[in-house]
C-alpha cells in the first residue's frame, strides 16, 4: 500500500507571481497538481487566466475572492472549465485552494 503524502502550508516555497498574489505548491502527481493561492487586499492578476489544457477546481478557503465577474466568499466552490477564463482578484484579500486535475 502506498503512504499518504502531505504538506503544510507554512512549509510550502512560496513564489510571488504577482504583487501582493503569493502561490504555495502543496502537491504534484503524475499530472494533477494543488496549491494554495494568497491574494492580499486589492490584489489583481495581470492579465487574463486562461484554463489550460484543463479545469481548474477553486475553494475559497478565506476572505472574498472575485473572478472579474462575481463575487465568492469563504466557503465557495467553483468548477472553472477547460478554456474558460478570468481575471482574478480581491478587494478583501483571500486564501484559495486550487486544484488542476489535468496539470
Amino acid at each position: 500500500m502506498e503512504s499518504y503524502e502531505w504538506a503544510s502550508v507554512d512549509d510550502a516555497p512560496v513564489r510571488d507571481v504577482f504583487p501582493g498574489i503569493r502561490l504555495r505548491p502543496l502537491w504534484s502527481g503524475a499530472v494533477a497538481k494543488a496549491y494554495v493561492l494568497q491574494m492580499d487586499a486589492g490584489s489583481k492578476w495581470e492579465g487574463i487566466d486562461v484554463h489550460d489544457p484543463g479545469p481548474e477546481e477553486v475553494f475559497v478557503v478565506d476572505g472574498v475572492f472575485n473572478d472579474g465577474e462575481r463575487d465568492y466568499p469563504a466557503g465557495s466552490f467553483i468548477h472553472a472549465p477547460a478554456g474558460s477564463s478570468h481575471i482574478p482578484q480581491s478587494a478583501a484579500g483571500c486564501t484559495l485552494f486550487l486544484f488542476y486535475p489535468e496539470g
